[in-house]
């Protein structure tokens, strides 16, 4: 089963890095040289998408410009024989069909995805959300999208004791490899109370009926609209399921995941 489409929900306001993103979009900030954003649109066109779909809000119109075409900077640089930087912007816009939907009220990541449904249409889709990369030869994405077989997908680590109250964390059932039926989800647990030490990362495949679960499923977190709720719900008429990707994976939306994956990039750009 193909899957084209991705949405990519960064919206949010990324408060942990503020000030430095009163005004950059915390997905705007660099991994190296290229910013987090980037690697995530790269990480899905290696996958096999052809169209990513970006839940933004009006203050994230950085994002939009980035992934636009600049052929005036471009002359710019070839002009000034600054050929190979030239050569490493002039593909971006063309990375993928780029779509742009809005977020206009923050209600939840579930709520933001509901924003792309027009676009999505009746089709099974990739959710990557902006803070999960993953260093690893094979694409998490692709790992997740290689088991889909028209069930939700849901990406887990193995997460310490001592961080696994930060997480959803998955009740397992009979698992082959690293693929785990889901008997069901609690989101940060106790570390007494954690059904298992598989937490949940933000990469997931959904089929289209996750629309109308994230609307009948319980609200949660002062009335958000969350995805982890649609899933639960999503669970009570098909199953779903989770995979435990392989990769080093780096949390860029904490200051020390951002400088952890600055190192581990450096001298791959």
């Amino acid at each position: 089963m193909k899957i084209k489409k991705a949405v990519l929900p960064v919206a949010g306001m990324g408060t942990r890095f503020m000030p430095a993103t009163k005004v950059i979009p915390k997905e705007m900030l660099p991994i190296v040289d290229k910013p987090v954003i980037q690697y995530l649109v790269e990480e899905a066109v290696l996958s096999g998408i052809e169209e990513i779909i970006f839940v933004i809000s009006k203050d994230k119109e950085l994002i939009r410009h980035h992934f636009s075409h600049h052929p005036e900077l471009e002359a710019v640089l070839r002009a000034r024989e600054k050929h190979e930087i030239a050569e490493r912007i002039a593909p971006i816009h063309g990375l993928a069909k780029f779509h742009y939907v809005y977020q206009d009220e923050p209600l939840g990541d579930g709520h933001a995805i509901l924003q792309a449904e027009r676009v999505v249409g009746d089709e099974p889709f990739l959710v990557l959300f902006g803070d999960d990369i993953v260093k690893h030869h094979t694409p998490a994405a692709k790992q997740l999208m290689d088991q889909f077989k028209g069930e939700a997908m849901i990406a887990v680590e193995e997460v310490p004791d001592t961080h696994i109250s930060s997480y959803g964390v998955i009740h397992p059932g009979e698992n082959e490899s690293r693929l785990y039926a889901v008997r069901g989800m609690v989101e940060k647990p106790h570390k007494d109370e954690a059904p298992s030490n598989l937490g949940v990362i933000g990469k997931y495949v959904c089929p289209p009926e996750i629309f109308e679960a994230i609307r009948q499923g319980s609200s949660s977190h002062g009335g958000e609209l969350r995805l982890i709720d649609g899933l639960i719900e999503l669970g009570k008429g098909q199953k779903l399921w989770a995979y435990h990707v392989e990769g080093e994976r780096f949390d860029t939306g904490k200051a020390e995941g951002l400088i952890a994956a600055n190192n581990a990039f450096f001298g791959e750009s």
